[in-house]
């Protein structure tokens, strides 16, 4: 496997905006509602706060959960709605639906008995909740709400997995769902189906333990999946979840001239149709720098990887989330260190682009920071490195130990 140099390749070295959670919490998770980026806090805090989207100005700060704040989500439509709305779960057995105005939660959906939840996620038209539980008693569930009524579940699926359930995402279609969980397996289940047994449509096994994925829409006109493990390793699934890459994203690396990029962590992954195969991969290193990474055929092991930008300097250790805000070219990181910040993202270069664009401007330039002032950001929807200094090329596969670290 190979990392290529983008002709357009950029370091940046300088964020736009910074802000910092206090008590030195963790920033687990990013969404962007409306005006405002929602970032979710560690434990022992598990507070959502909301900034502004310019200058990373606390604009509210939401008690999030009793227990670990683990999903937030930002919906389109919820419950029939007509503003989009931030949702969140937690270890607390909730998922919660807020409204940032009041700072108060608007819908709340519970577990029985309170199992712990790690993720969430609403249908397409708004009329459906999903959220993963945590392992408890031999036991995990996908449960369903209807946030018109959500006083009791519509329904649970215990049988889809057998350990935690770390991700759910409803797909275009709102019946639709994509699971991942650390039992090795991912599935694609009817929402709407009553009959468990009947619910599953397809699974895959990667055989080691899930710790995110989800859709992928590239030039294919069926769905695929992504996924990540917790030995940071990188999947690449089918419509019908047939696996067609399984590779260790800390495989394509540089060691040339004194120039190094080597990946420590896969952050997340973003589909857009910006990148090739319709899917932007975030890695991170142990130093606090992050990179975007394309392949440009994931159904085909042996495509090479290309890295397109490097942020470099803005955190210290490991960057937990990240959020690209496709309307504004920005990107938002948040760290281990409790940062918050905001970067230029530049534009990606394909092979496919009709001709070559003349891209000379500096990142960090005055000007460029001058148009992020005068943006108008109104509605918008929601989700290594030992050194590197230069440009990238590629090295060998040498397996790893786990760098990702879990917060307290």
């Amino acid at each position: 496997m190979s990392l290529l140099c983008s002709p357009s390749l950029k370091s940046i070295d300088r964020p736009l905006s910074a802000a910092s959670l206090p008590d030195s919490n963790y920033v687990l998770s990013l969404t962007s509602l409306g005006n405002f980026y929602a970032a979710s806090a560690s434990s022992p805090s598990n507070k959502i706060t909301l900034l502004d989207k310019i200058g990373l100005q606390t604009a509210q700060i939401l008690p999030g959960h009793e227990e670990a704040t683990t999903h937030l989500r930002t919906i389109s439509l919820l419950g029939g709605s007509t503003q989009s709305t931030l949702l969140s779960s937690g270890r607390d057995g909730c998922v919660k639906a807020w409204d940032e105005r009041s700072g108060m939660v608007s819908i709340q959906m519970m577990a029985a008995g309170r199992r712990p939840l790690l993720c969430c996620d609403a249908s397409s038209d708004g009329f459906l909740v999903a959220a993963g539980t945590a392992l408890q008693n031999e036991d995990a569930f996908i449960l369903y709400w209807d946030p018109r009524n959500p006083a009791a579940p519509l329904r649970s699926h215990g049988s889809t997995h057998s350990d935690d359930i770390t991700a759910v995402h409803f797909g275009e279609a709102p019946n639709l769902l994509f699971s991942a969980s650390s039992d090795g397996l991912i599935s694609l289940s009817n929402a709407h189906e009553l009959d468990e047994d009947e619910a599953v449509t397809y699974v895959g096994n990667w055989g080691c333990s899930i710790s995110q994925g989800g859709w992928a829409h590239g030039d294919s006109k069926k769905p695929h999946f992504w996924t990540a493990s917790d030995m940071e390793t990188f999947g690449y699934w089918s419509s019908e979840l047939d696996r067609l890459q399984d590779a260790d994203i800390r495989h394509p690396s540089l060691h040339d001239q004194g120039q190094t990029w080597v990946t420590d962590y896969l952050i997340n992954c973003h589909c857009t149709q910006k990148a090739e195969s319709g899917l932007a991969v975030f890695v991170g290193s142990n130093e606090g720098d992050a990179a975007l990474i394309t392949n440009s055929n994931l159904s085909q092991p042996e495509a090479p990887w290309t890295i397109h930008s490097v942020w470099t300097g803005g955190h210290v250790g490991i960057v937990r989330s990240i959020l690209w805000d496709e309307d504004h070219d920005v990107l938002v990181t948040g760290g281990e260190d409790s940062k918050i910040l905001t970067w230029r993202i530049p534009e990606l270069y394909s092979p496919n682009m009709q001709g070559e664009k003349d891209d000379t401007m500096q990142i960090d330039s005055p000007n460029l920071k001058r148009e992020w002032d005068d943006m108008d950001v109104s509605e918008v929807a929601s989700v290594s490195h030992s050194s590197y200094r230069g440009t990238i090329l590629l090295t060998g596969f040498q397996p790893g130990k786990r760098v990702r670290h879990e917060s307290s």
